[in-house]
């Protein structure tokens, strides 16, 4: 899997990283305990300023999926198999997103059923514990180009000594 942003794109930058880490983690591609590159390595992968990637890892330690240590560097905290969050606010903040995302595709005119089908489109995709495990396939890297979205590759679980 490739981590890719779209440099002039309407999402910023910084929640994109977030957003496709978050897919690997979901998908099982970054299972817990798999770590993540430096701040550094990774806004030079993807050619962007540090400061970007680093907003983006500290979003998501903050949101409990990373953990951040000044050896270890980032490592993913949690995953799938790791069980619902023991934070209720994480489940507030995360059904009121939920929420405006349905209420926006309602908005635009999908019906119910094409929400739905739409939903399990992307529940498939996940790594839930009784489905599937954590990917093996190994990522590749890609440094930034002149034209199109900007991609990094970062190690698997599989990858980890």
């Amino acid at each position: 899997m490739l981590l890719s942003v779209e440099p002039d794109g309407p999402v910023p930058i910084y929640q994109q990283i977030r957003d496709r880490i978050v897919e690997a983690i979901a998908s099982g591609g970054q299972p817990a305990g798999s770590g993540l590159p430096s701040v550094r390595q990774l806004a030079v992968d993807l050619g962007v300023n540090f400061h970007t990637v680093n907003k983006s890892y500290d979003m998501l330690r903050r949101e409990g999926l990373l953990r951040i240590g000044r050896k270890s560097g980032a490592v993913v905290r949690r995953d799938p198999a790791s069980g619902p969050p023991d934070d209720p606010a994480l489940i507030t903040d995360w059904t009121a997103r939920l929420f405006t995302l349905l209420a926006e595709a309602a908005a635009q005119g999908m019906s119910a059923a094409q929400i739905r089908t739409q939903c399990e489109a992307a529940i498939a995709g996940f790594a839930f514990p009784s489905t599937t495990g954590p990917s093996t396939t190994g990522l590749s890297t890609t440094g930034p180009s002149t034209a199109g979205p900007s991609t990094a590759g970062f190690p698997t679980g599989s990858d980890q000594p």
